[in-house]
């Protein structure tokens, strides 16, 4: 699977239990109404992404890893193709 996917994923599902989490908490102290759920949403994506920072590092380092093979890649093409346009 692709590392970017699967990171996306990964940071979807975390926010998604967090959300869900949050709710159930905010179902017992908190009137439910529109803001009540923009607050619990906030929450949530404060909390996912704390815990996103230390749970999917390994993850996120496969990512970054992917990406910058790819940076080179194109960077080393790029430059050949420069020197074959010197060459001619």
């Amino acid at each position: 699977m692709n590392p970017l996917l699967a990171y996306t994923l990964a940071r979807l599902g975390v926010f998604v239990v967090s959300y869900g989490l949050t709710w159930a908490v905010a179902q017992f102290w908190l009137e439910w109404s529109a803001v009540t759920n923009l607050w619990v949403m906030l929450i949530a994506l404060a909390i996912s992404a704390a815990v996103s920072i230390f749970a999917l590092s390994g993850l996120r380092n496969r990512v970054a890893q992917r990406i910058q093979e790819r940076a080179e890649r194109l960077s080393q093409r790029l430059e050949e193709s420069r020197s074959a346009e010197d060459i001619d």
